[in-house]
């Protein structure tokens, strides 16, 4: 329940917030209360509760932010010139690609993933020996490990392709 104050509602926790909250903001508040929890407490809540407590507190949030930022960028494109509009699709039409492209690789890693551990398993089950089901249990680990690296390598392009639109659109963190 939010109470109106001279053009800022307050929520629940008496903390004021303004009507326009932009999609970073909500994000960096919603990482930050998982990062730095509340200093009340002698020892933090555990990392699960304080992702759940996180979620539960700005997730709806989300929503409202990423319809504030939509119309900030629609204002600030409206406002400016063609070659404004121009950069307002590439960087649109880049994100969009670039996350196209993580899903594309994030549904790839899936089925390999699945993949390797079904043929893994049945290998190891008609083998005669277990030293062949740990080899090919070993073999899963790396190949799992390989898949995880390219994905944080890939997720790390993605994150900082996003940070470069934000940057070259003009929003500071």
């Amino acid at each position: 329940m939010t109470e109106q104050m001279n053009g800022a509602s307050v929520d629940e926790n008496n903390c004021t917030q303004s009507e326009e909250m932009l999609l970073h903001e909500a994000l960096r508040r919603l990482i930050s209360t998982i990062i730095y929890p509340d200093g009340s407490s002698s020892s933090p809540a555990p990392l699960l509760q304080r992702i759940k407590i996180s979620v539960s507190e700005n997730g709806p949030r989300l929503v409202e932010a990423s319809r504030n930022t939509s119309r900030t960028v629609i204002r600030w494109t409206r406002s400016g010139s063609p070659l404004r509009a121009l950069l307002v699709i590439s960087v649109g039409s880049i994100a969009f690609l670039t996350l196209t492209g993580l899903l594309v690789f994030m549904l790839f890693f899936l089925a390999a993933t699945v993949n390797a551990v079904i043929i893994s398993s049945l290998i190891a089950l008609a083998a005669a020996g277990g030293f062949l089901a740990l080899f090919f249990a070993c073999v899963t680990v790396f190949y799992i490990g390989a898949i995880s690296v390219a994905a944080f390598v890939i997720s790390t392009a993605i994150i900082s392709a996003i940070i470069a639109a934000l940057v070259a659109t003009g929003i500071s963190f």
